[in-house]
């Protein structure tokens, strides 16, 4: 009977190991597969909360909140408009693809969350500050220069710094009030070579900074990248803010890196890291810490795992993204967080209420291409897979309109409408080449046309694809597949966007009547 009874007992164990239900009550990395880069997150009571870059993007530096570091929601931003310069309201012809605002930092001090920026765009650094996070407001400083990859921090004896640079990492002292680099002081060297724990020969200089406080000493993380190799961690600790530090490499696996500390109720401890994964982006990953003579050892065995010890994944939708009927009730909130501009909008030309129900996005001005119009709304592609479907009301639009449903990075491809005199044309344009191209151009008929995108991340393979329907239940596919890039010039994972933009005249309209997400993708289907 004791035989039995065991026997039992190992086949009971051996189906919660096999059964893949039982095992997906787990977290599993990434934690999540979409664009989330330069992660900056902290821990209040119970709750986590975590900002993130999202460079030309309008409203900026995203913050999300979990409970569980595995499942996070949109809470706020800490800006609406970087700026109002050309670059950002993309006017003149300028743009700020892959600059605006970069890593931010993240803090909560004497009850005042602090979220910091910088950008290139303009040479300044950024301080964004409010007690209630979710509804606001937040107060606003900028100062010159940009400080680049900083870490705001608070120290014990009421001293502000910021740790910043490239290679060489520098400590500049704050203003109390944080309005700028105290008077009479110069930033100092704590670091000069904080990419020699990684080896003599670098690509990319140690930058990325985020700076910690645990149990007395000072604990910087910073990001390389040595030539030949992978992107690795590295930390550097002291007794002293000013140093001395010594440094040593902490991970180097899977090219997961650039991150911090961050520590559960329960004591536990995880590294916040980011991976490039091809064109969905930089996506998040948790690694478990350990603390071993005083030094946070990332990893088991020094490699970052599938699987962590944290509760499952329920989904990035609502979140992170969302689909959207573009229907509000009075006093709603006029877009769900998940949405983002391609730059600064104008306001003055987009609408949920001139027809209750669609998305109206009017033209203002003439442009030359897709990548200047204004008013795209975007939101994140994830993985493995993902579509996009709309449906537009084509009937306010003018000659020379080009509206529709795109895949959005250096190499764009879109679905969508052209009207050419008086006549409307379904097309396919890529700028998989480099340049904007129509595959394909078939007559419409009719007011009303469906739109969808299927993207394919898995093994990244990075595959995008392009479809229409008239009635939307069959489906078509146009032109040909995009072969999709992550491109240093955008700096950005490929995003959904809806767009009307004008090439002869303005003043016309494209009506958007919905915008439906999944995270399957169906073909023709």
């Amino acid at each position: 009977m004791k035989n039995k009874f065991v026997n039992q007992c190992l086949t009971a164990l051996a189906m919660v190991l096999t059964t893949p239900g039982l095992q997906a009550q787990k977290a599993g990395n990434p934690v999540i597969y979409a664009d989330v880069p330069d992660m900056s997150i902290l821990r209040v009571g119970n709750t986590y909360y975590m900002s993130s870059t999202t460079m030309h993007m309008s409203p900026g530096v995203p913050v999300m909140q979990s409970t569980d570091l595995v499942n996070w929601k949109i809470i706020s931003y800490a800006y609406n408009t970087l700026d109002d310069v050309d670059e950002l309201n993309l006017k003149n012809g300028k743009s700020t693809y892959g600059k605006g605002s970069w890593a931010s930092s993240f803090r909560y001090h004497n009850g005042v969350f602090y979220v910091s920026t910088f950008a290139g765009t303009t040479g300044k650094t950024y301080i964004y500050s409010t007690r209630d996070i979710e509804k606001g407001p937040w107060k606003a400083i900028s100062f010159k220069p940009a400080l680049h990859d900083h870490s705001l921090f608070f120290d014990d004896d009421g001293r502000v710094y910021m740790v910043y640079g490239s290679g060489r990492i520098m400590l500049a002292e704050l203003n109390e009030d944080l309005s700028g680099l105290k008077q009479n002081t110069e930033s100092k060297v704590i670091i000069e070579n904080a990419s020699l724990p990684a080896g003599p020969d670098i690509g990319l200089p140690a930058e990325g900074s985020q700076l910690f406080k645990v149990n007395g000493k000072y604990y910087l993380f910073n990001i390389c990248w040595p030539k030949g190799g992978m992107r690795t961690v590295t930390i550097h600790r002291a007794d002293k803010i000013t140093g001395p530090y010594e440094g040593r490499l902490a991970l180097q696996d899977k090219g997961v890196a650039q991150g911090g500390l961050v520590s559960t109720p329960a004591g536990k401890w995880y590294a916040y890291l980011f991976r490039d994964f091809g064109a969905v982006g930089r996506i998040p990953y948790l690694v478990p810490v350990t603390w071993e003579n005083e030094w946070p050892v990332l990893g088991i065995n020094g490699h970052v795992s599938d699987t962590l010890d944290l509760p499952a994944g329920k989904g990035y939708d609502p979140g992170i993204v969302a689909s959207d009927e573009f229907s509000r009730k009075p006093g709603a909130a006029s877009l769900p967080l998940v949405w983002q501009w391609n730059h600064n909008p104008d306001n003055s030309n987009w609408s949920l209420t001139q027809r209750p129900g669609y998305l109206r996005l009017t033209t203002g001005r003439v442009d030359t291409t897709v990548l200047l119009a204004r008013n795209m709304l975007t939101q994140r592609t994830f993985g493995p897979v993902c579509s996009g479907v709309t449906a537009i009301d084509v009937s306010g639009m003018k000659d020379g309109d080009c509206a529709g449903l795109m895949l959005l990075q250096k190499k764009w491809g879109w679905v969508g409408v052209r009207i050419t005199g008086d006549i409307r044309s379904v097309v396919m344009v890529s700028a998989e080449s480099g340049s904007p191209v129509e595959l394909e151009r078939i007559a419409l008929g009719q007011k009303h046309v469906y739109l969808k995108v299927d993207c394919d991340f898995r093994n990244r393979s990075d595959k995008g694809y392009f479809y229409y329907s008239l009635d939307g239940k069959s489906w078509k596919q146009i032109g040909t597949l995009l072969q999709m890039s992550y491109t240093i010039p955008h700096f950005m994972g490929y995003r959904f966007g809806l767009f009307n933009y004008a090439t002869r005249q303005a003043g016309g309209y494209a009506d958007f009547d919905f915008f439906h997400i999944n995270n399957k993708i169906s073909g023709n289907q």
